[in-house]
């Protein structure tokens, strides 16, 4: 959260609640929902390490409210953010750590294991198929969030399926 609110300050000073609002506005409903007390602790961290400045700004008939805005080094490190590359491939895999870890104790087997997580990655595409549906056509960005989820899960389910290949050549 702490890059993505420093980017979301790059173009100009906000509280914490405009903040969330910009992000879910920008990624759309399939990004699950911020919650506004993690930004507010983000913020207060952002701001200790210098990499933003808050200002209290009064109101007369609310209580203060806390404006930031990006430091010179908040600038440098979202520079650093963008240069770097996002790898991070999936080999700690919770299910597949299941999947091989099933036969060794004889309390599940790796079909059904494979076909409940099918059902699961196929119901999650359904949602999302839905949630393309209703979402705002003018917010690309929350569209090709939604299509990327969608390509991962049909990458998914073709390895499900080389899974369950590969198992049933052994039996």
């Amino acid at each position: 959260m702490r890059l993505p609110l420093l980017a979301l300050l790059a173009r100009g000073p906000a509280h914490g609640y405009e903040l969330k609002q910009d992000l879910e506005q920008l990624l759309g409903a399939a990004y699950p929902p911020t919650n506004v007390g993690q930004i507010y602790v983000t913020l207060g961290r952002l701001e200790k390490s210098g990499l933003i400045e808050g200002e209290e700004i009064a109101q007369e008939s609310r209580p203060n409210k806390k404006i930031y805005r990006l430091t010179e080094a908040g600038q440098e490190a979202l520079r650093a953010w963008f240069e770097e590359t996002a790898d991070e491939p999936r080999v700690r895999d919770e299910f597949f750590m299941k999947l091989a870890l099933a036969p060794r104790t004889g309390l599940a087997d790796q079909i059904a294991l494979i076909n409940r997580q099918r059902r699961e990655y196929l119901n999650t595409m359904r949602n999302l198929s839905k949630l393309a549906a209703t979402e705002d056509r003018d917010n690309r960005m929350a569209h090709l969030l939604i299509e990327g989820a969608m390509l991962h899960l049909q990458a998914d389910l073709d390895w499900l399926e080389r899974c369950q290949e590969e198992l049933e050549d052994l039996r």
